[in-house]
């Protein structure tokens, strides 16, 4: 499994990189294993205000349908076409093309409650 160390993680499998007053949220490698084949996203929130740990979409897989929860107080300012059009770009390239969502962010510097790398994996038994 990877675990990229230029991302920050959350309890609920979500990844997120920052990028100045954006950030991109994906699930991580570990997440989209557990799931299974990934066959559709659902994600209604664009151009939402979100609130921390509120939920963005979900995503079905063949074993199951799952919450996706944002990581950080944001507005979701694009959805990865990418992944509407091909689900199993989150199986195989999960923190490459299979992104899910851009949020321009509330407070750029906002990081709580996020996990570093080492923090993921002690939590997930890696």
């Amino acid at each position: 499994m990877r675990y990229p160390e230029n991302v920050l993680y959350t309890k609920d499998h979500e990844w997120i990189r920052f990028d100045g007053g954006q950030a991109v949220i994906g699930i991580t490698d570990f997440a989209q294993k557990e799931l299974g084949d990934i066959v559709y996203l659902d994600i209604t929130t664009l151009n939402e205000s979100l609130e921390r740990e509120q939920i963005f979409g979900t995503v079905e897989a063949v074993k199951t349908v799952s919450d996706l929860y944002i990581p950080v107080s944001a507005t979701v300012i694009e959805i990865n076409a990418k992944v509407n059009e091909k689900p199993e770009l989150v199986n195989t390239d999960p923190y490459g093309d299979g992104w899910i969502i851009r949020v321009a962010l509330k407070d750029p510097d906002d990081r709580a409650g996020l996990l570093t790398v080492d923090e993921y994996k002690k939590q997930i038994g890696a």
